[in-house]
């Protein structure tokens, strides 16, 4: 974890928009919004590694398992 003073903490609901955004065709925007660049890229590439990358990242932010590239829980 960081201890950045300046950080701003990334909203759960709106990554979650962003992760069901995935199941009509642009995946991804979820893990770039919360810093996951290069793996958002994959997923936007791969359409959400073919969906189940999705299914995965979109049951870990329901049952709070999900972190920013910071190490932070989304708030």
């Amino acid at each position: 974890m960081n201890n950045n003073n300046s950080y701003i903490k990334k909203s759960k609901s709106t990554t979650i928009l962003l992760c069901l955004i995935g199941f009509i065709g642009v995946a991804g925007l979820h893990r770039i919004y919360t810093g996951h660049v290069l793996s958002g890229i994959i997923f936007l590439v791969t359409g959400g590694l073919l969906g189940i990358g999705t299914i995965f990242d979109l049951l870990n932010l329901i049952f709070d398992i999900f972190e920013d590239k910071a190490g932070y829980k989304l708030g």
